[in-house]
């Protein structure tokens, strides 16, 4: 019992190490690009650049920055942002919210589009998807959180800032402070994670989703390669999707039903988790997402059955 105790935490110990170092390699230039940028004053151009677009789902211009660095690099460079910047700036709930949604939508475009597109799934179609699914999933949020009085406290942000007047050596020492406390972050998680596998939970999920899915434009084939990408992350999923593709079993449509969901709501557990510890709620950031996402493709699904295929036989006649 000992030994599979000192098994168990001496994985735990490596896969966080893994991840971190992972995260370390990211993290650590672009926390010194960001600090370079704010010195020689380039932070409020270029929240000035975002500003129009970031006010359609009610956040500052700055973390426009936030956004863009999580689609061009990963969920974790946004997050060394976001710490950088976010402190300064008071954030209610509500906004941490719909930020934490958007990165959840797009982020890593380089490498999940790339998976998006060895699957057959058009690239642009997929990436214009998600990020305009991004920005009217926001909006509404932002105005219903607006309308309702909901989730408008500023929360304590577990990220610190130097104030404007301190060094370079009080600077190091905060960012030295948040990478250790994102690394806390990554080890529970990744606990987390094993212990839902432990006990079934992530097999239980896929069981329960594999019906659903063909009421959303996929096959019996395809489902549950689909629910293995929802939980597990884009990854995961479109490397059974591309096996899959290659056999022929799958038509393209089909493909594109499976990537399509597979970018809106994927790694459900891993990336939500992330999402809440900077300070997302869950009501936003999983179960108001995963329903959006779910409706966004019922109704691209019945455009494709009815609305087109109609367009298709008048234009016959």
């Amino acid at each position: 019992m000992k030994r599979k105790i000192l098994l168990f935490l001496k994985e735990i110990v490596q896969e966080t190490w893994a991840v971190s170092w992972e995260l370390i390699k990211i993290i650590i230039p672009v926390v010194i690009i960001v600090k370079i940028l704010d010195e020689l004053g380039l932070i409020a151009a270029f929240s000035t650049l975002f500003e129009p677009l970031m006010s359609i789902i009610g956040l500052p211009g700055e973390l426009g920055l936030v956004w863009a660095t999580a689609i061009v690099t990963s969920i974790y460079g946004g997050i060394a942002v976001f710490a950088s910047l976010a402190p300064e700036l008071h954030l209610t709930s509500a906004q941490i919210t719909i930020l934490c949604s958007a990165i959840l939508y797009a982020h890593s475009f380089p490498v999940e589009l790339t998976v998006s597109k060895k699957a057959g799934a058009g690239v642009l179609p997929i990436a214009a998807a998600r990020f305009f699914s991004a920005l009217i999933y926001g909006a509404l949020f932002y105005h219903i959180c607006l309308w309702g009085g909901w989730l408008q406290d500023v929360p304590r942000l577990v990220f610190s800032a130097p104030p404007p007047e301190a060094g370079l050596d009080i600077w190091c020492y905060d960012q030295v402070k948040n990478i250790t406390f994102m690394l806390v972050i990554i080890c529970g998680i990744v606990l987390v994670m094993k212990l839902l596998r432990a006990v079934g939970f992530l097999l239980f999920l896929e069981k329960a989703l594999s019906p659903i899915l063909p009421h959303f434009g996929m096959s019996g084939k395809s489902a549950p390669l689909t629910v293995v990408g929802m939980l597990m992350g884009i990854g995961y999923g479109g490397a059974l999707i591309i096996r899959e593709a290659t056999t022929g079993k799958l038509d393209k449509q089909e493909i594109f039903n499976a990537m399509l969901l597979l970018g809106l709501c994927h790694s459900l557990f891993e990336d939500t988790l992330l999402m809440a510890a900077i300070g997302g709620k869950f009501t936003g950031i999983l179960w108001a997402r995963m329903a959006f996402s779910l409706l966004l493709l019922y109704l691209w699904v019945y455009y494709q059955r009815n609305i087109r295929k109609a367009g298709e036989k008048s234009s016959r006649t």
